[in-house]
């Protein structure tokens, strides 16, 4: 486990969302999983998050969960930091969660505000608090509105933020304003990332620092060329960029993770298997994904794996359904 001088330095660029591949039986399929980790550190990311959202983190149990980060530990081998999703409407639950993931090594969590609960601001500055008391680990906090109800207001996050366990928000509100509201709230080190890839670019233009994504499981290599053209001022070589990955960016917004997976099964890196409640993709649903992944071409989604039929995956066999 890593514990940097500075810890917020990494937690920058594009940093992937990584699914949790399942095979035909349901079980977990670490060796697909392992592939996924590796062709991240291959692009030059500085983080990898587990077990979260994309990872279906809800139909996990506690000793899957734990077998996800120490699979994640165990294949970055310190190259990358592993961030693991620890969150839960639960403060008991997400403390527990905590705990397990550091005792598996992860480098820092991803908690999100609670859910459901709809809990007023006070409780949920409580919870985190609890959750910082219970761990040494860093804490990344994640505000996703649309999926908890209640938002974490910028009020409440300045007063976590002054503690420098909390390193970081991945914010998912789409609030392109957010970044430079909070700039002057915010302790220098506090790092701010984009929950969402189709805002990412204006978001980190204004401030931000980086993005969470989704994106960034199918084509790193680009995201990291955003990403890298925008903070040496190259916007127009960035929105171009983005350009190119924006019809994937949609279609995999619209039916998450079942379409990442499909993608990533396109290229021949693991199952589109999902957990119920979730479903696999249905036709039209990977009509667009393949032709999306058409779009952008092989030669760009640094796709060096062989796919499960011994063949390398080609952009006209994406063009069909």
């Amino acid at each position: 486990m890593t514990h940097p001088a500075h810890p917020a330095i990494w937690l920058a660029g594009y940093i992937p969302d990584l699914p949790t591949p399942f095979d035909e039986a349901d079980n977990l399929d670490l060796a697909a999983f392992t592939k996924l980790c590796e062709r991240q550190i291959e692009a030059g990311v500085s983080a990898i998050v587990v077990g979260e959202t994309a990872g279906e983190a809800s139909t996990l149990t506690p000793v899957e969960h734990d077998r996800i980060v120490r699979a994640a530990v165990e294949t970055t081998r310190g190259r990358v930091r592993v961030i693991a999703g620890a969150g839960s409407n639960s403060t008991s639950q997400a403390i527990e969660l905590t705990r397990r993931a550091e005792a598996a090594g992860a480098d820092a969590v991803l908690s999100v505000v609670p859910y459901y609960n709809k809990p007023m601001q006070a409780g949920i500055y409580a919870h985190f608090r609890a959750i910082a008391v219970s761990t040494s680990l860093p804490i990344i906090l994640h505000d996703v509105p649309s999926r908890t109800i209640r938002e974490l207001s910028d009020d409440t996050l300045a007063r976590l933020a002054k503690s420098g366990q909390f390193i970081g928000l991945r914010d998912g509100t789409g609030d392109l304003t957010r970044p430079l509201r909070l700039r002057s709230l915010l302790p220098p080190a506090f790092r701010l990332l984009s929950g969402d890839d189709l805002t990412a670019l204006a978001f980190i233009a204004n401030g931000g620092d980086g993005c969470l994504s989704l994106v960034s499981n199918v084509a790193p290599d680009l995201c990291q060329a955003i990403f890298s053209s925008c903070r040496q001022g190259r916007l127009q070589s960035a929105r171009y960029l983005q350009s190119r990955l924006a019809p994937l960016t949609a279609a995999l917004a619209k039916e998450s993770p079942a379409a990442l997976k499909y993608a990533l099964c396109l290229l021949g890196f693991m199952s589109p298997t999902t957990r119920l409640p979730i479903v696999e993709l249905a036709d039209a649903g990977k009509t667009e994904v393949a032709r999306a992944i058409a779009e952008i071409g092989d030669e760009d989604l640094a796709c060096p794996l062989e796919s499960r039929h011994g063949r390398r995956f080609h952009t006209d066999a994406a063009a069909r359904p």
